[in-house]
């Protein structure tokens, strides 16, 4: 074929590529050129592909036989055989074993009963008769429904084909046969669709021996009638009689050149008509197709090994079995893990998450958030501690009738509310571990190229952080035993036995923060009816002393304010569907929050947000309800005597100064409690993965395991490697590739509004004439628009026709078997002489 042989030499680089990507999972981003054959059923597809190769290897049958789509890459070798891409490495030189295949694949994805599947099935054919095309046989499309077929098989087929042809650049290979209206072609209709201004569309006429006697489709193979832009090619097919009867294919094809050059019609285009310039053409379009995709084709592979430079060049001069590489692969990696681990408490990271806490302010939040809230919901009791002072005092005294308030009682009652101290700070550690082993994970998944020296890592920093973990909660618990020691009633702080004589009232005793902002933010409002919506956000304000919101962020439309006087809060089932987390406030005596609502529901996103919500409200002294209220519903009392008017003054001092030396205690506690734990867990851990992580690690038995790379690591380096060097050769090739490739241009467009639906009157067609209509009269072009038909080759030009195609010779005398008329005679010696060199130089045009 006429052409760059370098061009030429793509189109397999290319089908390598493609091969390569889909077996390492990672597809490319190229969208390569293909042809797609479509047609009707029985149009002859298939047959084309098998002459193009020139064995038989597709399935036949009656109705649908293609059921899924064969990517059929054709090679050009000096050997003979077939690979398919699900069986890799195995090679077919049996095409009766490749038929089989291809049914037996058939048959796994879409069942033995004529179901379809888009799933393609990729086989690749070397042999030295073909030319290297990539084609796509495609299943025929049909209307009635077979088998097991859905009742819409018309319109999934329709929907696979468009897949394949609405790419840009694939060539639409039309097949139709001969013996059918042209107009009403499944094919052009579909290729129109898609390709309305007819560029990657190409026709094929098939079955033109078939056609009634007296009837041709020349009109149609010139592109006078019915035209396409790039015109049609005629070619005939094996009959149903030739392939029954094992016809070998190069018998058929030298029949078919046999055909074009006897018939009257066809004679003077015979060297455009037929499988072997059809495989030509095709090339040739294929090769064009893919010069004048080549500037993206290269700014596409560019870009790509742009991508994988960077994981090239660390697997570029990578050697597994190097123990100095190894060796200091660990220690780098072992020093990013220290320094991201201390990044990601300090907050002093390279990346900022935008979208959610993580690390040290996840920790921070503990201290500040959630712990306070876990100490608050272990504060006493009012009437429980009162009870409790009442009996601490009567059993002291014991029989005797006591004049003063007893020491005594005061510290039992002190003891007892400190020792509910321990667990708090207890659980605070352990969820500032639990934050901790979540940024220690994180930080080792950058070692999953290692699963075992990753695995070895968090072992050993978690173990240490065990230790550190048990040291800070004894710690904890001795300050807690420290406090219990010695109650220290000289405190400058502690208002002393005078103080706490006076009665006070405890709503005057807290702390007034004036009404200052202390949270504002978005929460949704559960108490509104289904008539007005449902289900509302509102712009919530938190102050000191209320609680209100908003119709928007702008707070100019008020809808409600609600004083936080005997307010609580307390959890509330979020449902089973729900991913909200509910909350509601209610008041404790029993009255309206809202309207004619006993409770305020309220929902937020996340929980956290809802822990940052509860640590506000607690600073505006709102309480959670604590469990024996859940429970309960209101304290239960039991009888403890009745107080006499001394009883009750000395358990209101008692009261009075239990409260004041709790907030003392709690205040230490509350600020201590962080600073033990950043102290004895936070920091020992961040010095451990810095400077004795590492020593760890050199004291196991084998370090050559830890830096074994597990198998994903091992596949993903071969695959980049090779996609890497695919890359590149296929740049290299585009790259030595002249783009003047010898082709022809694009021929100018045509009308191709014959192309109707089958509702719309069709215009004439030649092949009407078996329907007893004119073949010829009906052209719609004038006579002088029509071309002169050529001489015969190596012969003298004749003088101009008579008419624009060659004719029976109206001269007596019998035609030969076949119904075909006799061929023009030539009138000299000379000329009979070369019409024998003609016949015989014809036939070996065909080579194999």
């Amino acid at each position: 074929m006429a052409g760059n042989q370098g061009m030429e030499g793509l189109i397999p680089i290319v089908n390598k590529l493609q091969d390569a990507f889909a077996i390492c999972g990672t597809p490319i981003s190229l969208d390569l050129p293909q042809i797609a054959v479509v047609g009707s059923q029985s149009a002859g597809k298939s047959s084309v592909l098998e002459n193009f190769v020139g064995r038989d290897f597709l399935p036949r049958g009656s109705g649908i036989v293609t059921r899924r789509p064969l990517v059929l890459q054709l090679n050009n070798s000096t050997n003979e055989y077939a690979e398919f891409l699900h069986c890799k490495g195995k090679i077919f030189t049996d095409f009766d074993e490749v038929r089989r295949e291809i049914e037996a694949e058939t048959d796994r994805v879409t069942g033995s009963n004529k179901g379809i599947s888009n799933i393609p099935i990729n086989l690749r054919v070397y042999s030295p008769h073909v030319l290297n095309l990539t084609l796509i046989d495609l299943p025929g499309m049909t209307r009635v429904p077979v088998g097991d077929q859905p009742a819409d098989i018309e319109m999934q087929i329709r929907n696979m084909l468009l897949e394949f042809v609405e790419k840009d650049n694939a060539l639409i290979l039309a097949v139709s046969p001969a013996n059918t209206d042209l107009a009403n072609s499944d094919a052009l209709k579909l290729a129109k669709e898609v390709d309305p201004a007819g560029t990657r569309t190409i026709g094929v006429i098939t079955k033109l021996d078939l056609m009634d006697q007296g009837v041709d489709a020349r009109d149609i193979l010139e592109n006078k009638l019915l035209p396409l832009r790039r015109g049609y090619i005629g070619v005939v097919n094996r009959s149903q009689k030739d392939i029954d009867g094992k016809k070998d294919i190069k018998a058929a094809l030298a029949a078919e050149r046999k055909f074009f050059l006897s018939h009257p019609s066809y004679r003077h285009m015979a060297d455009r008509m037929g499988t072997p310039y059809l495989q030509k053409v095709l090339n040739q379009q294929l090769t064009n197709h893919i010069r004048d995709t080549l500037p993206q084709l290269r700014n596409s592979l560019q870009t790509q090994l742009l991508h994988m430079e960077k994981d090239v060049a660390e697997y570029k001069h990578f050697s597994p079995t190097d123990r100095n590489v190894k060796t200091k692969a660990m220690l780098q990696m072992i020093q990013s893990f220290g320094s991201e681990l201390e990044q990601a408490i300090e907050g002093a990271g390279d990346h900022v998450s935008t979208k959610e806490l993580s690390g040290g302010a996840r920790i921070n939040r503990i201290f500040f958030e959630r712990y306070p809230f876990e100490l608050v919901k272990i504060e006493f009791d009012e009437k429980e501690l009162r009870k409790e002072i009442a009996f601490v005092i009567q059993n002291i005294r014991g029989i005797r009738t006591g004049l003063f308030t007893p020491d005594r009682a005061f510290e039992e009652i002190v003891k007892s509310q400190m020792a509910r101290l321990k667990a708090p700070s207890l659980k605070c550690v352990d969820m500032v571990v639990s934050e901790l082993t979540n940024v220690i994970r994180k930080c080792a998944d950058k070692m999953q190229r290692y699963p075992r020296l990753r695995d070895e890592v968090e072992r050993i920093v978690n173990d240490a952080m065990r230790e550190y973990e048990q040291t800070a909660k004894d710690q904890l618990l001795l300050a807690v035993e420290i406090q219990l020691a010695y109650i220290n009633t000289n405190h400058e702080d502690f208002i002393g036995f005078a103080n706490a004589q006076q009665k006070t009232d405890p709503s005057q005793s807290q702390r007034k923060l004036g009404n200052q902002v202390i949270r504002k933010g978005w929460l949704q409002l559960h108490n509104v009816s289904f008539l007005k919506g449902g289900n509302k956000e509102f712009w919530f304000v938190l102050t000191a002393e209320t609680i209100c919101w908003f119709k928007d962020d702008e707070e100019k439309d008020k809808k409600f304010l609600l004083p936080l006087d005997n307010i609580k809060v307390k959890d509330v089932d979020s449902g089973f569907m729900s991913k909200r987390h509910n909350f509601a406030l209610f008041n404790t005596e029993g009255r309206n929050t809202y309207k004619d609502h006993k409770e305020l529901q309220l929902s937020c996103e996340s929980a956290d947000e809802l822990d940052s919500w509860k640590a506000s409200l607690l600073r505006a002294g709102v309480y959670p309800q604590r469990d024996s209220e859940a429970e309960n519903g209101t304290t239960k009392r039991e009888d403890h005597g009745t107080l006499d008017p001394q009883l009750e003054r000395q358990v209101e001092t008692i009261r009075n100064l239990v409260d004041s030396y709790m907030k003392i205690v709690n205040k230490t506690t509350r600020d201590m409690t962080p600073k033990t734990i950043i102290h004895l867990v936070i920091n020992k851990i961040k010095d451990f993965a810095v400077g004795d992580l590492l020593s760890h690690l050199y004291t196991l038995a084998n370090q050559e395991e830890l830096m074994e790379e597990s198998e994903e690591e091992v596949s993903k380096r071969e695959e980049i490697l090779k996609m890497y060097h695919s890359t590149k050769e296929a740049l290299k090739i585009i790259s030595d590739v002249s783009t003047h490739t010898v082709s022809t241009s694009l021929p100018p467009p045509v009308t191709t509004d014959w192309i109707k639906n089958e509702e719309a009157n069709r215009g004439p067609s030649p092949v009407a004439a078996v329907n007893n209509i004119p073949a010829r009269s009906t052209s719609p072009l004038p006579a002088s628009s029509r071309r002169q038909a050529p001489g015969l080759p190596n012969r003298p030009a004749p003088g101009p026709p008579s008419r624009s195609a060659p004719s029976i010779p109206a001269r007596p005398g019998t035609q030969p078997a076949g119904g075909l008329p006799p061929p023009l005679i030539p009138t000299s010696t000379s000329a009979i002489a070369d019409a024998a060199k003609l016949t015989k130089s014809s036939q070996p045009l065909i080579k194999f």
